[in-house]
């Protein structure tokens, strides 16, 4: 059996460690706080909203809402971006994402000043991650991927690293995050020729491909660690599942984050890291 990698004592020992670096920045006048864009009312956009709201209340960070229609017009997305741009008690942005069809995406994240991207959503931030200099913030999720791994003792330099999936959003700052941590990683993505014999070579494999059961039985091998990041809805089962065949994998491997209970749990955690590091780097500045 596989030792679980649960997200919950990590994202919660992260909590804990952010709580003195709050209290330092309220104690010299700066009250973090991050504004959240929502368009329209996507329930997994509500269920993150709720999320955020109740760690950041149990922390001490301040959230502000702003809420506009589904139907509300491009112009109505930047002027309330720069708004948030423009205010200096507003240390963090996070824009929920995707958008509605009828909006320009790309447009909308560039707008956000990579120094308030909380969600790597900049080309500013996605430099930042690329070129390991602290310019934004790289993508929540593929963040929490390094904190899971480092939480759990994990050593990254040196380590082989197979990642699955290229997308901006996680494969691909990812595999810059673990290489800034001396990991040699080998991306792997839909043309590429022989997936599980690459997967299997690796010490530790981290997956997001955004589709169920892309990692199975003959991907892995004993001792090696599984990062899901997948999450999917399994309609014959009723239930969340992640990329990999969690049933056949988790016997044979050393250790995998379950879905849900893993990565994912770890995110906003992260979310709240960003806003406090961008409130010192105001303070600092």
């Amino acid at each position: 059996m596989a030792e679980l990698l649960r997200g919950k004592p990590v994202a919660d020992a992260l909590g804990e460690s952010l709580i003195p670096r709050i209290e330092a920045l309220q104690e010299g006048g700066i009250a973090p706080t991050l504004a959240v864009i929502r368009v329209g009312s996507r329930e997994d956009d509500l269920s993150y909203e709720r999320s955020i709201l109740k760690r950041f209340d149990l922390l001490g960070i301040d959230v502000r809402l702003f809420e506009l229609p589904d139907d509300c017009s491009q112009e109505q997305l930047v002027s309330t971006i720069d708004a948030a741009n423009a205010d200096a008690s507003i240390h963090g942005i996070l824009m929920f994402r995707p958008l509605s069809d009828h909006l320009d995406e790309e447009a909308a994240c560039d707008a956000i000043l990579p120094d308030k991207d909380m969600d790597g959503v900049t080309q500013g931030s996605l430099f930042g991650v690329f070129a390991n200099r602290p310019i934004g913030f790289p993508p929540c999720t593929a963040d929490a991927c390094i904190e899971m791994l480092r939480a759990y003792g994990y050593e990254l330099d040196g380590a082989d690293v197979a990642v699955i999936g290229r997308s901006l959003v996680i494969g691909k700052p990812v595999s810059a995050m673990l290489q800034a941590a001396n990991a040699t990683v080998t991306m792997c993505h839909t043309h590429t020729r022989d997936v599980p014999a690459v997967a299997k070579g690796a010490d530790i494999v981290v997956v997001a491909a955004g589709r169920p059961g892309t990692i199975g039985e003959d991907a892995v091998r004993p001792g090696q660690v599984i990062v899901d990041v997948g999450i999917n809805w399994d309609a014959a089962a009723g239930k969340l599942v992640g990329d990999v065949a969690f049933a056949d994998v988790e016997p044979v491997v050393g250790a995998i984050t379950p879905v849900p209970g893993g990565v994912g749990s770890v995110t906003t955690a992260i979310l709240a890291k960003h806003v406090v590091k961008a409130a010192e780097r105001i303070r600092v500045g």
